[in-house]
């Protein structure tokens, strides 16, 4: 038997019970920090030579120098033609639907003038334009998930970025071919035999041979992760992602192996990963409990699964379907299944959550691989305040501000009021002009 906790609202403890369930113990291991610092300080000085050490010594691969652990594009074209045919398909079919959703994104560049009064003559706008070049980070060897690299290469690419660099570990000199596919049908530019902080450090300061990139986007292991918090500033990171979750709200209506193995899903990444039910039938949750007990021995991850539920799932009986929502916006979690019957009445309800699948059919697994829409999506809580990856995250916009001679007169006169009440009189001496004198020669 698994012992997945469960509760319901209507404990007199409730809110203590849910914080603990959502608090993550994942404290920051500084004996990694200062490793990681270490290695992203000799790559900042040596460049090649530091991140040609590292590969040596973690990924037990040795070169004569950083250019021979580059692959030619010759190599990732006969990686995806020497997939079987299904799992060609497969990617391709997964790109296309990646790459017709996110088409739909890009955002444009927008100005409108001001035509009336003594503000006539001022042109604003905003200048929509693509980072010039992106790193990829793609775990390697057995951990490698070709998913990933179509969901932070296809944004990418529609979104006009220049240049994507992929660096993907490859331990003694193991290389995935269904990576190296993934790569070749999203059309990455240059991919790199080097992974870990080392791989982080190059793309973020450039070396002799890997060029410096804006933006390190993709997942990676507690190096990596610390290693993208440490040169953020020096370049852009997509997020530091934590735990994967899973949230189901149910009526009871899903066949309870179906929900019980949405919940395996999420809970066979790590042992951290959460995984919650919450339904009002407590009939049911006893169902999808028995689900749980009866599936688990056949799955080859169980020991995963097990620790995962174990350590953060629940199963949790509330009043209605009303407040499984409000529970759920508390939550914020990274995935969210309304498994109900007329769900989509319920998805105004929901204001936190990376992603929302709508109805029994809509499984979370669909939208790791194919549905279209991107799988990077917020954690632990973030859906408060983030969004998933998009072609926006690729893409930065600059402002647009043209003031005519007779506008600048009235937005001088402004401007030196409210810098003068700063103190800031460069500020307001610099506005004065424009409203004394042309200043045109």
């Amino acid at each position: 038997m698994i012992a997945v906790r469960r509760f319901s609202s209507s404990d007199a403890d409730f809110a203590q019970k849910l914080a603990a369930l959502r608090a993550f113990g994942g404290t920051r291991d500084a004996s990694i920090d200062q490793a990681v610092a270490a290695i992203l300080a000799d790559v900042r000085e040596r460049g090649d030579a530091a991140v040609l050490a590292y590969t040596r010594r973690f990924d037990r691969l040795s070169a004569g120098s950083l250019a021979e652990l580059e692959l030619p594009r010759e190599a990732l074209e006969r990686a995806l033609e020497a997939l079987p045919e299904s799992q060609k398909t497969a990617l391709e079919t997964a790109a296309q639907r990646i790459r017709a959703y996110h088409q739909r994104q890009p955002l444009q560049s927008w100005h409108y003038e001001e035509t009336q009064g003594a503000l006539a003559g001022t042109v604003l706008g905003q200048k929509v334009t693509p980072l010039d070049r992106v790193g990829l980070y793609v775990p390697g060897g057995k951990a490698a998930y070709p998913s990933s690299v179509l969901m932070n290469a296809i944004p990418a690419r529609v979104a006009g970025v220049g240049e994507l660099i992929m660096v993907v570990p490859t331990p003694d000199g193991e290389r995935n071919p269904l990576v190296l596919a993934a790569a070749a049908i999203a059309g990455v530019n240059r991919v790199f035999c080097v992974g870990g902080a080392q791989a982080v450090g190059a793309l973020a300061y450039g070396t002799q041979t890997i060029p410096q990139v804006d933006k390190i986007v993709g997942p990676g292991n507690a190096y990596v992760a610390a290693a993208k918090r440490q040169v953020f500033g020096v370049v852009g990171i997509d997020m530091v992602a934590g735990p994967s979750e899973i949230l189901i709200v149910c009526d009871g209506g899903t066949d309870p192996d179906w929900v019980a193995m949405d919940l395996f899903s999420q809970a066979e990444h790590d042992e951290l990963a959460q995984a919650i039910l919450l339904s009002p039938d407590a009939a049911y949750i006893e169902r999808v409990a028995e689900s749980i007990n009866r599936l688990l021995p056949a799955m080859p991850r169980r020991e995963i699964i097990r620790g995962a539920l174990e350590n953060r799932g629940a199963l949790i009986t509330v009043r209605d379907l009303d407040e499984a929502c409000a529970v759920a916006d508390r939550i914020a979690p990274e995935h969210l299944e309304l498994s109900v019957a007329d769900a989509e009445r319920w998805v105004d309800r929901i204001h936190n959550a990376g992603a929302i699948f709508i109805g029994p059919y809509s499984s979370e697994a669909l939208g790791d691989y194919c549905a279209g829409p991107n799988h990077v999506l917020p954690t632990s809580g973030s859906a408060r305040f983030s969004s998933p990856l998009g072609v926006y995250d690729f893409q930065k916009r600059s402002s647009l501000i043209r003031v005519s001679r007779q506008a600048a007169r009235t937005l001088g006169q402004v401007a030196s009021i409210l810098a003068t009440g700063e103190g800031l009189s460069a500020h307001a001496r610099a506005a004065e002009y424009r409203v004394q004198g042309s200043g045109i020669g």
